[in-house]
């Protein structure tokens, strides 16, 4: 075989399996943000909430928010796709916030959150957009793995369970929100995951955002 295209076919022959084993989430934009560890994460109060277990990250004790502290846009998203796997225990309730910045302790002030609760007694389940495009549906079991998405796009914010779209919000122009909420608006932040109580157990894997042209 002529040398030089034995070379140009060893070339082909690994650009193709580069390709072909590249993994997914860098073949269509998806970016992983959790790599087994709470590296790049940043929590204050309550640290020992937050827990690996079995390559996920374990959510279990008092009222606290872990968040998002990596290298990925800095972690500052305006227009984003986000997923992640998640399992709630039975009477569970937990949170992923975005658009939020990070705090020591309390509930973030900055931002919205996506619920997470399939059977705790609050009666938002898990999608909803919480306090603006409330779920009272149960779309996904405790005990069993479940994808949330979150779109925010401009003005419009999209949330599924297992690809079923349970909120579809556009915020207001003047969103006339409370005094206790005025920061509950589209901006741009990171994102946080919620330690609700000490009753509450819930597993977060495969946490991955798209970021899209802001």
């Amino acid at each position: 075989m002529h040398m030089k295209y034995f070379v140009s076919l060893a070339v082909f022959s690994l650009t193709f399996l580069s390709f072909t084993y590249l993994p997914q989430n860098q073949q269509d934009g998806w970016i992983s943000i959790f790599d087994g560890t709470l590296n790049n994460w940043k929590v204050g109060r309550n640290a020992s909430t937050f827990s690996i277990e079995d390559g996920s990250i374990k959510v279990n004790g008092p009222v606290a928010h872990i968040y998002y502290d990596g290298p990925v846009k800095k972690h500052i998203f305006t227009n984003f796709e986000f997923k992640a796997d998640v399992k709630t225990l039975p009477g569970s309730n937990s949170g992923i916030y975005f658009h939020t910045s990070y705090q020591e302790g309390g509930w973030p002030e900055k931002g919205y959150e996506a619920q997470v609760n399939n059977s705790h007694t609050d009666w938002r389940r898990s999608g909803s957009l919480y306090g603006f495009s409330d779920v009272r549906e149960v779309y996904a079991k405790d005990n069993e793995w479940y994808t949330e998405y979150i779109k925010v796009e401009g003005k419009r914010i999209i949330i599924k369970i297992n690809d079923k779209t349970v909120v579809d919000y556009t915020e207001p122009e003047n969103p006339g929100r409370d005094e206790k909420n005025t920061q509950r608006v589209l901006s741009s932040g990171t994102f946080a995951l919620q330690g609700h109580d000490p009753k509450s157990t819930v597993y977060y894997k495969n946490i991955m955002v798209k970021p899209l042209a802001d």
